[in-house]
């Protein structure tokens, strides 16, 4: 083989690898979502491994009975929870979260892009974003800070981030893919 042509195959190979690359980045973040195992936690507040099934109210760790059925996030705007709900109705973990300043109206949502990282709404650094509905042009969805915060939100700015802890935000990213649905519940 010839200098030059060794050097085009070389180009060539990497440019299918970048191809490859790409590919496989985009198959994972459309994957469909996995059964995710919940892991016995210390902080009953954080993550709760099997929550029985009731009325969600503030402080409970029990799925709101108003939640629809299957596979889905439910979101309890008055209890500021989360539950990834998994086969006939049981769910994986539940966890806190801090709402946003626009919240969406009771209903069913279907998530509709994520993103591994980017700097949130607020100026904070976040990952694992699943985004799930638009109100008034501000997209809204879950996160989680990069620096494991918390914070609450300025309620002089509008915006759509719905916090949680890296403990939260690694269950949702792996459970909520695209399309998954998500219930929003008073």
């Amino acid at each position: 083989m010839s200098r030059s042509s060794s050097g085009f195959v070389a180009g060539l190979t990497a440019a299918a690898l970048a191809v490859v690359g790409f590919l496989a980045y985009q198959a994972s973040a459309n994957a469909p979502a996995l059964p995710v195992k919940a892991k016995p936690s210390t902080s009953a507040s954080a993550e709760a491994s099997t929550p029985p099934k009731g009325k969600g109210k503030a402080g409970s760790t029990a799925v709101p009975a108003d939640s629809g059925t299957g596979v889905r996030v439910v979101y309890s705007l008055s209890a500021k929870r989360v539950w990834l709900v998994g086969e006939a109705g049981r769910p994986v973990t539940t966890f806190e979260v801090m709402p946003s300043t626009v919240s969406p109206e009771p209903g069913s949502y279907k998530v509709t892009s994520r993103t591994g990282k980017t700097t949130g709404s607020d100026g904070v650094p976040v990952e694992h974003v699943v985004r799930f509905a638009n109100v008034d042009s501000v997209p809204v969805g879950f996160s989680a800070a990069v620096d494991g915060s918390v914070p609450t939100p300025d309620p002089g700015r509008k915006t759509g981030g719905i916090r949680m802890a890296q403990r939260g935000g690694d269950a949702m990213w792996r459970f909520a893919t695209i399309n998954s649905k998500v219930v929003v519940v008073p």
